[in-house]
């Protein structure tokens, strides 16, 4: 079992940068941030593998960084250019690979995730 513990979350200003964090408890191949709005589909943001290569929604490829620290067992999502609409609860996942590329589908296990508010 592996247990993700999201922070960072906050109000926040339109165009700024915060940074969200989470403390994985064990590293596993593919690791991504994903957000939820009320009423919404949960959707993926952005995923990491454990080579280091990355994907992006659309939304945050030009905004959004994902990166990890491997001797603190974190990943990061670094927030940029902050818009109302980036407003959700920001949720850290992990899976084990399938035997593809990270993507956003078939992550088993989720952080408690930490809201994130833009005003």
């Amino acid at each position: 079992h592996v247990q993700l513990v999201e922070s960072g979350g906050g109000l926040a200003q339109p165009g700024g940068s915060p940074r969200l964090s989470c403390a994985a408890s064990e590293a596993t191949y593919c690791m991504g941030w994903f957000r939820q709005t009320p009423g919404k589909e949960r959707e993926g943001v952005a995923t990491i593998d454990h080579p280091g290569s990355t994907t992006y929604a659309e939304s945050a490829k030009d905004r959004f960084t994902i990166s990890k620290d491997n001797a603190k067992n974190t990943l990061y999502l670094q927030m940029n250019i902050l818009k109302p609409e980036d407003t959700a609860i920001y949720y850290c996942a992990a899976r084990w690979t399938l035997g593809g590329a990270c993507g956003f589908t078939q992550y088993t296990y989720w952080g408690q995730g930490t809201q994130v508010t833009v005003s």
